[in-house]
């Protein structure tokens, strides 16, 4: 009975379809396709897949990603009103995501259709930009909202404008110098033994973009814990003036909003922080079913991003049912923001 062929990550090998044509245990990335013996073909039913199923799953999840975010793009482009810092960095996430969805999809293209050294080098250069770029685009937002809230008279002034653009200058110019590390040569195409979990990134190229997440979580972290106790004290001040600390609708709703901020950076964490602890523990000799388990979470990150921050918003709603129906509905239309839209 002839073994099983084991199916090897698109991101590990040089070719994703090596596997499919290996058998036991050993991959031999010179082989090609349909090279099977004449004389002694499989069944159909022990015919090796000649695409990774986890391959599929990744370039499904880009392309959820790049529709999702693309309508958020195109209704903040769109709708003029949409020029307040606030919508220009969660512009700036939707387009982050955007691409990392459109890497995912050009990734798996180029992989099982040009198998090029050079097109595997560009589309994991963009996933690495987008991707940066969207936690970075998180971290901006989460600066964003605590300006907003301890500069509150002075936030819609001039020089948050300025404020804004300069970080988006920032993130982006950071989010494209490291996705063009494995282009400009950073990269272990040359010496397989320094590839990390996802080819052709370096060990140290993916230990240095863990331990970035990980302190910028970390950042975030402090941000959202003052976030907090300013939203908290806000409420205090208020429901003392009424008289009934617990009672008052304030209250209530900032204690949802507090709720909100816990589940935000929660999501966050439980997407990213998998993957950030395993490509820095890890190498190119461990299973790369590891891989895809920690890297598909990741990516739901940027599925889930425009629920929080873009979908959930009463002006972006409005513009929505605007493209949509052409109308508003009297309860969007009427919702007055609270302590828990932060």
């Amino acid at each position: 009975m002839s073994e099983e062929p084991p199916v090897t990550s698109s991101w590990l090998t040089p070719d994703p379809t090596a596997w499919a044509s290996g058998g036991g245990g050993s991959i031999d990335n010179s082989t090609s396709l349909g090279m099977f013996p004449p004389e002694d073909p499989l069944p159909p039913s022990e015919l090796p897949l000649l695409v990774n199923p986890w391959d599929i799953v990744l370039c499904s999840s880009g392309t959820l990603i790049a529709c999702e975010n693309a309508l958020v793009v195109l209704v903040i482009w769109q709708n003029p009103a949409l020029r307040a810092p606030m919508f220009l960095l969660i512009g700036s996430l939707a387009l982050a995501d955007l691409l990392a969805g459109l890497g995912l999809v050009l990734h798996f293209t180029c992989a099982y259709l040009l198998r090029s050294d050079s097109a595997q080098l560009l589309t994991v250069g963009l996933v690495v930009a987008s991707f940066s770029a969207s936690v970075f685009s998180l971290l901006a937002i989460t600066i964003d909202r605590y300006l907003s809230l301890y500069y509150a008279l002075t936030y819609n002034s001039e020089r948050t404008a300025a404020f804004t653009y300069t970080m988006l200058v920032l993130l982006w110019g950071l989010s494209l110098c490291l996705g063009l590390l494995p282009v400009t040569g950073v990269n272990c195409l040359a010496e397989e033994a320094t590839c990390s979990v996802v080819r052709p990134l370096t060990k140290n190229n993916i230990a240095v973009l863990s331990v970035s997440f990980l302190l910028l979580f970390g950042l975030m972290l402090q941000l959202y814990v003052q976030i907090c106790k300013i939203v908290m004290r806000h409420a205090h001040q208020i429901a003392l003036q009424h008289h009934f600390l617990a009672a008052t609708p304030h209250y209530v709703t900032t204690r949802k909003g507090v709720s909100t901020l816990a589940i935000i950076l929660g999501t966050f964490a439980a997407c990213w922080m998998p993957f950030t602890v395993y490509s820095l523990i890890a190498d190119y000799t461990y299973p790369p079913l590891y891989t895809y388990a920690t890297l598909v979470p990741a990516t739901y990150n940027s599925v889930i991003n425009p629920v929080i921050y873009a979908f959930r918003n009463q002006e972006i709603q409005k513009a929505l049912w605007l493209v949509c129906c052409g109308c508003v509905p009297a309860s969007v239309a009427q919702r007055a923001r609270t302590p828990s839209d932060v």
